[in-house]
């Protein structure tokens, strides 16, 4: 048995000036929000759900990225909106986002 049930990799490289990453589409913050909310519904914690940031995932050209294991669900998002379907969703009623899919 996993110590999480979900474990979710925000994409938050940095690469240089002019150059797509997910960085540059504030994946940060949005790994911050996704944490806290996670937290605040209590979803946190061994048995539930672990938000990490990731280096370079490969795909910042659809991004920014995010991937949910252990289903290896891969998602973009466009702000708050989208984190909050993915957590709302995917993390507490196990349905995948079709339209967020990468």
């Amino acid at each position: 048995m996993s110590y999480y049930k979900y474990h979710v990799f925000f994409c938050t490289n940095q690469r240089p000036a002019g150059e797509i990453c997910c960085a540059a589409k504030d994946a940060a913050a949005l790994r911050d929000y996704a944490k806290e909310r996670v937290k605040s519904l209590g979803l946190d914690g061994e048995g539930g759900v672990r938000i990490n940031n990731s280096g370079c995932l490969g795909r910042c050209h659809e991004g920014p990225v995010v991937v949910v294991y252990p289903e290896d669900t891969w998602y973009t998002y466009a702000g708050k909106e989208d984190i909050d379907e993915i957590i709302d969703r995917h993390l507490q009623r196990g349905q995948a986002i079709a339209r967020l899919r990468i």
